[in-house]
């Protein structure tokens, strides 16, 4: 999971090692047993803490995949990766991690925390307790009971979603004897995300051929064994498969969660009743049609898609659940537009609200500068940016003018680069509806049916 981000693989990391023990990595298949090697010749760990730290403490940017799980509803992390992706991945977000390490970590757990990090073998801050060595694994279940503990309720209670792990990993096989021990009869189904061993590129490399025909044979044999675990493989030909698998459970989680953004201060393309009628409309058709609306309270936008939404919700003889659950307002903090920080705050703060919806609906999008002359509003387009970004789905409402119009435009233009799922027959009718949002001859129910057209269209 880490690779992408310049991070050494298993493989990778003990190469200079193996060479001081005049052994060939790529000969090695048992890396932990190569790191006891290492430990046993010198005596000593501080080579192997050198390269945990060399290795994972560089700054690295935050992979695709990283940011795809964060914005998952996640609660619980298991990880034994050493690097700090994980964690800061959901800091980007603004959800508070409560890291797990050391035993000390369990008695001071943190307040108001999002979600629980276990890093079970380590971390790169802690070298020197970092489990690697033979030694390591064999008495983590003496030394680490308590994540042992955890380990194991956590199996019992929760599905697990493997990520990142190859068939050879050496980190798997002790995982799994520790699922083994822990679930007894109480086995969870689980999922493991593997890959097929890769075709040799030549076709003549007899030994290239042989080597894969056997680690085919040997894979289907894992297979069989995991369901021991209670573990389905889950099968992919490229690890790349894996961000088109966390992109599809984040539109899936999300797929009921729409975002409302927007902004007017001056009408020059429709008069001021007509755009706030639009908004209200807006907010009461998402409730009524089963979905959640969140909103940052736009300008002239937000409070009307709020009387809406609440009107509807609060009809009688409906039950729409908790009003916490079905609609989230979120006012932008109110800093001085001198303070130099105002411009973080407020990236941070969208792209808090954008992580958990499915779609993004875009209205309209003006202000006027400090001199009173009539601007685009750059917010939006920056919540346009950071939806495209974390692969939300866009819907704007072309018709509304302001920047709403410029991003139906650039989304109308590559509707399969915005639409990554929605096969090429449906292209066609994707097409036709944002014709309707893009036409000003249109009345604001047409708008607001569309709107829900396409979210249901992109939902089969």
């Amino acid at each position: 999971m880490s690779v992408a981000a310049n991070l050494p693989t298993w493989a990778q990391l003990p190469r200079d090692t193996a060479a001081e023990l005049n052994l060939d990595i790529d000969q090695e298949t048992d890396l932990v047993t190569l790191a006891q090697f290492h430990h046993n010749e010198t005596g000593i760990r501080t080579r192997l803490n050198q390269l945990i730290v060399e290795a994972f403490g560089r700054k690295v940017p935050i992979t695709a995949n990283h940011r795809l799980i964060a914005s998952l509803p996640i609660e619980t992390i298991w990880t034994t990766n050493y690097d700090k992706l994980i964690e800061n991945s959901f800091n980007e977000v603004g959800k508070r991690v409560d890291v797990r390490i050391t035993k000390g970590n369990f008695t001071a757990p943190m307040r108001g925390k999002d979600v629980t990090l276990y890093k079970m073998h380590g971390d790169v801050g802690t070298p020197e307790v970092a489990t690697l060595t033979k030694d390591d694994y064999e008495v983590y279940g003496i030394k680490n009971e308590i994540f042992f503990n955890a380990l194991k309720g956590d199996l019992i209670s929760k599905t697990f979603l493997f990520l990142g792990f190859s068939f050879t990993d050496p980190n798997i096989d002790y995982i799994l004897s520790r699922i083994r021990l822990s679930m007894g009869e109480n086995a969870q189904q689980h999922y493991f995300v593997m890959r097929w061993p890769q075709k040799p590129l030549d076709e003549q490399d007899m030994k290239a051929n042989a080597r894969y025909d056997y680690d085919m044979v040997r894979l289907q044999l894992r297979i069989g064994d995991l369901k021991r675990y209670g573990i389905k493989a889950l099968m992919i030909d490229d690890f790349a498969e894996i961000t088109e698998i966390l992109e599809t459970l984040n539109r899936r989680v999300h797929s009921k969660n729409i975002m409302i953004s927007g902004s007017v201060s001056v009408y020059p393309v429709m008069d001021q009743k007509r755009l706030e009628d639009l908004s209200v409309l807006l907010g009461r058709e998402t409730i009524k049609r089963g979905y959640n609306l969140v909103s940052g309270v736009g300008l002239g936008i937000g409070g009307s898609v709020l009387i809406g939404a609440l009107t509807q919700f609060y009809q009688p003889d409906q039950d729409n659940g908790r009003l916490t659950d079905r609609i989230t307002m979120r006012p932008f903090p109110q800093i001085d537009r001198n303070d130099p920080k105002r411009k973080e705050v407020n990236t941070q703060y969208r792209r808090d609200m954008i992580t958990t919806v499915g779609y993004t609906v875009f209205v309209s999008g003006n202000k006027v500068d400090a001199t009173g002359v009539q601007i685009p509003a750059d917010g939006v387009r920056e919540e346009f940016a950071i939806s495209a970004e974390l692969g939300k789905l866009p819907i704007p409402i072309g018709a509304t003018g302001d920047m709403a119009r410029e991003i139906w435009g650039e989304v109308t233009a590559d509707l399969a680069q915005f639409f990554p799922t929605v096969n090429a027959k449906k292209l066609t009718e994707l097409g036709e509806l944002f014709d309707i949002l893009g036409d000003t001859s249109h009345d604001n129910q047409a708008w607001v049916d569309a709107v829900f057209k396409i979210i249901a269209l992109t939902q089969t």
